[in-house]
């Protein structure tokens, strides 16, 4: 994660859709480089699942901790680390909630903890960042990339230095060992394999 100017150009995007640094100098925000701690009040983290091959499936985590390491002038120095409490996950329906807790996906009596750490980050455009990072889910570790859109900074009513991010990534539930599933009479399977993460963050800088 890095910070930087939120002004973006037309010419920024080029035609083969990667997207280009602007050539304009950036804002000096070097003012952010600091240690921050996500504020789980103003904060979310969710994912979705295709259900029964027609619609999606929408919960969240409500308990996890994070630390960000901010790099203002050099994003490659920035990281993160988020630790997850699995049992706190919430789809709006308790039996659900249950079986996702069990031995047939998170058993969270073995694996309390789903845990990301990142492992390098860069800047791809003016307000988008790329954090590669490890991900640890039913013991289970694999690499993950999350795809960052840098939302803002402010100092809130508190006195407090507070800065945004939101984003996510896609990954195959099946490589870290969630493989159950149920056939359907119609053909398909009840539960998508593959699970979109989002990351809606609110972190406040460390006195």
């Amino acid at each position: 994660m890095g910070l930087f100017s939120r002004s973006r150009k037309p010419s920024d995007a080029v035609s083969n859709g990667a997207v280009a640094v602007a050539d304009a100098p950036q804002a000096d925000l070097s003012h952010l480089t600091g240690d921050y701690v996500i504020d789980t009040t103003h904060s979310a983290i969710g994912f979705s699942v295709r259900h029964a091959m027609v619609t999606n499936v929408r919960g969240a985590f409500t308990e996890y901790e994070g630390l960000l390491r901010l790099d203002g002038a050099d994003p490659a120095a920035s990281s993160a680390a988020i630790t997850i409490k699995v049992a706190s996950i919430d789809t709006n329906q308790e039996q659900r909630d249950e079986h996702l807790r069990n031995s047939d996906f998170f058993a969270v009596e073995a694996h309390p903890e789903i845990v990301f750490r990142s492992t390098s980050a860069q800047r791809i455009g003016a307000d988008d960042y790329r954090m590669t990072g490890d991900l640890t889910i039913k013991g289970t570790t694999r690499p993950v990339v999350l795809d960052l859109e840098y939302t803002g900074t402010a100092t809130d009513a508190y006195g407090i230095d507070r800065v945004g991010f939101e984003g996510g990534t896609t990954i195959d539930r099946t490589d870290w060992g969630l493989s159950y599933n149920a056939a359907l009479e119609t053909g398909g399977v009840l539960i998508g394999e593959k699970v979109k993460l989002t990351f809606d963050i609110s972190a406040v800088k460390k006195a």
